[in-house]
Parts: structure tokens; C-alpha cells; sequence
């Protein structure tokens, strides 16, 4: 794996554990700071809103000064916020720093993905985006671990000295590779002008727009539903929030497996199969969760779940990646915004739709409308395959 690659696989782990770490050290957290958890979660908020928010301003950043250099400063002011949480004296404080956090964190996964854009061709992209997402899974999944472990035997402050460090040495890593390659002639102009004008002409081309409606859709439908399972077992089972938590991450254990055999399963069924199926499999396990009669038999649906939910999301990055070229930070900023919108807003809509049709029936209208989804983008990809071909004829 080359340096730089492997330096953003690194910063894309410790990137997905800082969107989950607060799963476990919020109890700890709220009771250092002497507030109920509801209190405390505004440290949550701070760090989601300035990633979801900061999304759409290192997209440009990125296509004029260097995706590997944005990236590796971003990881600096991460690694600084990190240190500056571990001696927090107050809650706003905390909060503020998670915020920077945020800002810093934003810009590692989109323009990683961006830069594997510009370095790898199209054939073997959707295999080494897959690598890539691997190592975001498990921070998700590994970062909750080591917050309640660090938090158990020391105290939740030293899970930040570990993020600092971690983000400190990739930022000089990244940075490093940047200044011995920046002289290296790009294949890809850059954008120059406006930069709303230029997010105004990456959304003029109707296949972007159909690309970041598709995410838009399939992140409210499908996160704005997972939100709720945990509530929905605590309800049906009764089960411990330990237990609940151990559960939920089969979701990111299917997203591992698919990872490991996203190359094997690429060569036998294609863009088109890969959509088709991973919104098939959404449908089967939504429309099945509410019918299980024990807790036991929801750890399988979880991780076939997470691996259908990959299958199309994976496609959708990789299809992300090619939306515009000649500013590809900016596309897929617009991406990331949109996947990020849709999961706020489908929380949103998939609790109104709880209350007045309980779990079971959003459950399965999500799944079905996924799995309509994503029939309806394999035809757009088909069709947008044959507009090129005509085009290059």
C-alpha cells in the first residue's frame, strides 16, 4: 500500500472512531461534568454538526491547494482539538473542542476519497474504495472499545491523548508526501473562479444531480430507520444497552465482510448487480427485524443489513468519485453534504412515521422503498453508461 494510501486509511480509522466514541464515554463524561447524558450529548452534536456543515467548504480547498495537503493540515487542527478535549475544564469547553474536531475530521474521508479518485483508474477503484471504507468500519466499530476501555481502567481524558497523537502523526505524514510530490504534473485541471460557481456547474450535469439525489435518499431511508432499532429492541426485548450496542455493531462487521469480498463479488455481478442486490438484502432485513420472536436471531440480520448497505453505498461513492473530474473535491463534497442531510432529515421523518405506524411498518416501507431505490439507480446506470459510450462513438 503506498505511504500516502495507507496514511489516509489511518486517518480514515481514527476518523470513524471519533464519530462513535462518544457511545461509551458519554455516561462517564456526564457524570465528571455533573449532568444528566441528555446534557451531555451536546458534545455529540457540536462534533456532527461541523462535520456534516465543513463538509461542502474542504471539497474546494481541496481541488486548489492539494487534497493529500488539506487533508494533513486538517489532521494538524483534529490533533490540537483532540489534545485541547483531554484537559477540558467545563462541558462548553469540551463541546467547543469537539466542535474544532469536527471541522478538522470533515475533511479526511471525502477528499480521500476524492484523491483515490485522481490515483486510481475506474476498473480497480470500486475494490480499493472498498479496502478504504474497511478501515472507517472499524474505527466505528473499534472506536466505542477503546473509549470504554481507556475510560474503565484510566480515564475517558487519555482517549484523547491517543486521538492526538494518531492525528498528529498522519497530518506530518500526509504533509511530508504532499511537498515531495506537489511539483508532479496532475492529469486533472483544477477549478478556478467562484466557488459557488463552481458548485453551481458540478450540479448542472443531470447525472450528478441523479448521484447525490440517489445518496440523499438512501441515507435518510436507511439511517433514518437503523436510528430507531436500537429503541425498537429495548421495547421488544428489553434488552441492556451493552448488549443493545454489541448488537448494532454487526451493522459495521457486514460492511468488514463486504470489504474483503468486494473484489471476488465485482468480477461476478457488476455495478448493476451490486445495487440490486445490497437493496434487496436492506428490503429482507427490514421486513423480517420486526418479525423475529428472539433477540438472538436480530445479530444476523444486522450483519446481512450492513453488507447489502455497503453494496449500494459503495457503488454510489465509487460512481461519486467520476461525477466531475475536473473538480472532484467539490463533487464529492456535495456528496458527503447530501448523504449527511438525508440522515438528519430521515431521522426526522422515519420518528413522525414511528409514532403513527409503529416499528414494524416503517421498517418495511423504508426497506421496500431502498429496494425500489436501488432498481431504479441500476437503470440510471445502465443508461447513463450508454450516454457515454454514444458520446465517445
Amino acid at each position: 500500500m503506498p505511504p500516502a494510501l495507507l496514511a489516509l486509511a489511518v486517518a480514515a480509522f481514527v476518523s470513524g472512531a471519533n464519530m462513535r466514541l462518544f457511545d461509551a464515554l458519554l455516561p462517564t463524561v456526564a457524570k465528571d461534568f455533573a449532568v444528566p447524558p441528555t446534557t451531555a450529548s451536546i458534545v455529540i452534536t457540536a462534533f456532527t454538526l461541523a462535520y456534516g456543515l465543513f463538509q461542502i467548504v474542504h471539497g474546494p480547498l481541496g481541488d486548489r491547494m492539494g487534497k493529500l495537503r488539506v487533508i494533513g493540515g486538517a489532521a494538524l487542527i483534529a490533533s490540537a482539538a483532540s489534545l485541547g478535549c483531554a484537559f477540558a475544564p467545563t462541558l462548553s469547553a469540551l463541546a467547543a473542542l469537539r466542535f474544532a474536531t469536527g471541522i478538522g475530521a470533515a475533511a479526511i474521508v471525502p477528499l480521500s476519497l476524492a484523491w483515490i479518485g485522481d490515483n486510481t483508474s475506474y476498473e480497480k477503484r470500486q475494490a480499493t474504495l472498498g479496502r478504504f471504507l474497511s478501515f472507517i468500519l472499524m474505527g466505528q466499530i473499534l472506536g466505542p472499545a477503546l473509549g470504554g476501555a481507556l475510560a474503565e481502567f484510566t480515564s475517558w481524558r487519555r482517549v484523547f491523548d491517543v486521538m492526538a497523537a494518531v492525528f498528529l502523526v498522519v497530518g506530518i505524514v500526509l504533509l511530508t508526501v504532499h511537498s515531495r510530490t506537489r511539483h508532479a504534473a496532475s492529469a486533472v485541471g483544477k477549478p478556478h473562479g467562484n466557488v459557488w460557481r463552481n458548485y453551481a456547474a458540478v450540479l448542472g450535469d443531470r447525472w450528478v444531480r441523479i448521484v447525490v439525489l440517489t445518496v440523499f435518499l438512501e441515507g435518510g431511508l436507511f439511517y433514518g430507520a437503523f436510528a430507531y432499532t436500537g429503541a425498537y429492541l429495548k421495547e421488544r426485548f428489553d434488552l441492556s444497552y451493552l448488549l443493545i450496542g454489541g448488537m448494532l455493531a454487526g451493522f459495521g462487521l457486514g460492511g468488514v465482510v463486504y470489504s474483503l469480498m468486494v473484489k471476488w463479488l465485482l468480477a461476478r455481478l457488476g455495478e448493476k448487480g451490486f445495487v440490486r442486490l445490497g437493496g434487496a438484502l436492506m428490503f429482507v432485513c427490514m421486513a423480517v427485524l420486526p418479525l423475529l420472536p428472539w433477540w438472538q436471531a436480530a445479530i444476523p440480520v444486522f450483519i446481512v443489513a450492513g453488507f447489502g448497505f455497503y453494496m449500494f453505498h459503495n457503488t454510489l461513492q465509487t460512481r461519486a468519485t467520476e461525477m466531475a473530474p475536473q473538480a472532484r473535491g467539490t463533487a464529492i463534497a456535495v456528496f458527503a453534504f447530501c448523504l449527511f442531510m438525508g440522515q438528519a432529515s430521515g431521522v426526522a421523518v422515519c420518528g413522525l412515521v414511528i409514532r403513527l405506524l409503529h416499528y414494524g411498518w416503517t421498517f418495511a416501507i423504508t426497506g421496500a422503498l431502498l429496494a425500489l431505490l436501488s432498481f431504479w439507480f441500476a437503470t440510471r446506470i445502465e443508461a447513463h453508461r450508454a450516454q457515454v459510450q454514444a458520446r465517445a462513438a
